[in-house]
Order: C-alpha cells, then sequence, then structure tokens
C-alpha cells in the first residue's frame, strides 16, 4: 500500500482515459496502443496492446517500449490519485532492469505507489507479458509533483 500525505482527487479509469486523449494523443501513434485497466488506490493496471512494430530484430519487444509503458503507468497512477491537479508532474528518475526476453504479446504494466507526497511521487512497475505470472522488467520511478495549489 502506498504512503499518502494527503488525500488527492482521485479519477476514475474514464475520465483518465479522456484526459490521456485530450492532452496526451500521440500516445496512440506508432506502435503499441495503450489502454488504461484499473486505476486507483495507489497504483494502475495498464497494457500495451501487441504490434509488430513494437518488436525489435529477433522477435522481442524493444526496451524503449517496455519503458514508455512503465512512464504511462506510473503517470496514470498519480493522476488516479490526485486527479488533474498532477497533470504537470514529471518524471525526475526511472530505473529499469530488463529481467528476461519478453515474447511478442500484450505488455502489461503494474504499477505501485510507493510513496507520494507534495513535492515527489516514487512507484514501483512490474512488467509481463499477457497474463504470464514471470516478470521481464521491474522498474522504479520517481516524479516531481506540481507545487500545492497556494490559497488566500
Amino acid at each position: 500500500m502506498a504512503e499518502h500525505e494527503d488525500k488527492g482527487t482521485g479519477l476514475s479509469v474514464g475520465q483518465l482515459t479522456a484526459l490521456m486523449e485530450e492532452h496526451f494523443p500521440q500516445l496512440q501513434e506508432g506502435s503499441g496502443r495503450l489502454e488504461i485497466e484499473a486505476a486507483g488506490g495507489g497504483g494502475a493496471r495498464v497494457r500495451m496492446h501487441q504490434d509488430v512494430r513494437m518488436l525489435r530484430p529477433g522477435g522481442t519487444v524493444s526496451g524503449p517500449m517496455m519503458f514508455k509503458l512503465a512512464d504511462f503507468g506510473v503517470y496514470v497512477a498519480i493522476l488516479a490519485d490526485r486527479g488533474t491537479a498532477a497533470l504537470q508532474a514529471v518524471t525526475t528518475n526511472m530505473t529499469m532492469n530488463f529481467l528476461s526476453r519478453p515474447a511478442p504479446g500484450d505488455l502489461i504494466a503494474q504499477v505501485k505507489l510507493l510513496k507520494i507526497g507534495r513535492r515527489l511521487a516514487v512507484a514501483e512497475v512490474a512488467l509481463h507479458v499477457s497474463d504470464a505470472p514471470d516478470l521481464v522488467a521491474h522498474a522504479t520511478a520517481t516524479y516531481a509533483l506540481p507545487p500545492p495549489a497556494r490559497t488566500p
């Protein structure tokens, strides 16, 4: 369970999807259509649908595609927790360990917010192919959150 400094105004999967389409239409361009499957409660589950353009020579899913999915998942989890006030959140650090060669298929990222404070959010991401239990990659990420709105 994530450690929360204060309660946010989270968003539903439908609201998050609409927000991504409005503010980041480029996310669906190119390879691997992204889908938000679940969000809230200190985490998210996002999917990158299989696309031949996400494969590198040799038939494995490319590292940049896994990184894209992990980063997207953390952003979704933060928005689900904090609402539109966190739209200006940005990645400050992400480390990814590639654990095994992923076979072609949908990529799933399971995100867990480890801590979300006033200025920083820290998360971990487990990536696997479709519903296979073995991890293909593990990431940790830190996001800088926008400063809280000042009240007069």
